[in-house]
């Protein structure tokens, strides 16, 4: 599969603070074809907001994309999220299995495919 150079596959990060809003984001998500997966666990977190410190539960989502999708997958997030302030944190991939890469295209097409 041949990608154009823009393609910058990465994994963003986002918590949420439920199973059921977590399934919510993930699946608008890669029905939408702004993520090829979405795998999500339940983690602990602690945290300051407005000067008060947190110990919460909460959902990490690991959202695998085509990061040229980052504006457009943030702004759906920030649309489903019940935080004011949601996580929503681009990381890049230095490096895949060429096979998996190639499934992320896929799935999360470039303009125009």
């Amino acid at each position: 599969m041949n990608k154009t150079p823009e393609t910058q596959y990465g994994v963003v990060l986002v918590t949420a603070p439920s199973q059921a809003e977590a399934e919510e984001i993930a699946q608008s998500l890669v029905e939408s074809k702004l993520a090829a997966c979405v795998s999500f666990t339940p983690i602990k977190s602690i945290y300051t907001w407005q000067g008060e410190l947190y110990k919460e539960e909460e959902w990490q989502l690991l959202i695998k994309t085509d990061l040229a999708k980052f504006e457009t997958l943030a702004a759906k997030v920030k649309e489903l999220h019940s935080y004011e302030v949601p996580e929503i944190v681009a990381l890049p991939l230095l490096a895949g299995y060429p096979p998996y890469l190639a499934w992320i295209s896929e799935n999360v097409p470039g303009e125009g495919i």
